[in-house]
């Protein structure tokens, strides 16, 4: 796992694991809907948390005779697992909490403890984003944070950052249902809260859910890496052009290249392999993650219609 995502994960479970204290002991005083889902999110990106460096250990394996590429995908599997199962539930659980005291009202008891340790939470949720934002910065470059989201091979980064999003909005959520409760004596805006939490973590369940799904099926390298990769073989003595080439992701940090390239014709046997073997090293100077490489040489033949 690359040393920002590390970062950035220990960054989230120092921030939310304490934020889970001290939003139950604020639903233990309170009785707040909103508080109690905001605990459950807590524990949910705290065990998030957990599941991404498990992932990023077990990642890290040798390859085996039954798995010949290595385990590279199984950062992407317990991203997904992140998605779709803890992030839901956190989802389905919120909603329940709210709609229960929306039916059954419950009066707020000692809000200041609420609202207090909903200010200390928005400060250490804004240092745990900042610390996601800063580490994802440099693998972002010039592109929008939607489009990093969308088209990063990367899945800790992008997982822990909505986290982080996710979670600044829910506490302000629940600042609010918490402070128009006592603006209006009308408990139902604490569990109006409760419901706006559940539905935001349930939209980000749907958009990493998404995206991780497409990861572990298996998404080609970036325009970008794609480009230096034709630029390499394109570059190197002997190759006349690339015929057709694929390239697939079986990792974040690990790119499979395969391509049909035409050599000079007059070029001997000793002359290819050495050729081959050239245009091969040429491609890991220019994407270091371009780590399984197979180049068939072939002759271009015209498509005719």
């Amino acid at each position: 796992m690359h040393e920002g995502s590390r970062k950035a994960i220990i960054a989230a479970v120092i921030a939310n694991g304490g934020i889970a204290v001290a939003k139950f002991v604020g639903f233990a005083v309170t009785g707040a809907a909103s508080m109690m889902a905001e605990a459950i999110h807590s524990v949910a990106d705290t065990s998030n948390q957990g599941l991404l460096l498990f992932g990023g250990k077990r990642s890290r394996r040798r390859a085996t005779a039954q798995h010949q590429f290595g385990y590279g995908r199984e950062r992407y599997f317990w991203a997904f697992v992140v998605a779709v199962v803890l992030f839901t539930l956190g989802s389905i659980f919120a909603l329940y909490e709210g709609i229960e005291k929306l039916r059954h009202p419950h009066e707020i008891e000692s809000p200041e403890w609420a609202i207090g340790i909903l200010v200390v939470a928005i400060g250490l949720e804004s240092f745990s984003l900042r610390t996601a934002v800063r580490e994802s910065r440099t693998a972002k470059g010039q592109g929008s944070w939607w489009g990093f989201i969308r088209h990063s091979r990367n899945p800790e980064l992008p997982v822990v950052l909505l986290e982080d999003i996710g979670a600044l909005f829910g506490l302000v959520f629940a600042l609010t249902g918490v402070l128009l409760a006592m603006a209006t004596n009308e408990p139902r805006y604490d569990a109006m809260g409760s419901v706006a939490i559940g539905l935001l973590l349930g939209v980000i369940a749907i958009v990493l859910a998404i995206e991780m799904k497409s990861l572990i099926i298996g998404e080609s390298a970036t325009t970008r890496d794609e480009r230096a990769i034709r630029e390499a073989i394109e570059g190197s003595p002997r190759v006349v052009r690339i015929i057709h080439m694929r390239t697939e992701h079986v990792g974040p940090d690990e790119l499979l290249v395969a391509a049909k390239v035409e050599f000079d014709a007059a070029t001997s046997m000793a002359e290819l392999v050495a050729a081959i073997n050239a245009t091969e090293a040429a491609i890991r100077d220019r994407l270091p993650i371009a780590r399984l490489i197979y180049l068939e040489p072939d002759l271009y033949q015209a498509s005719t219609s």
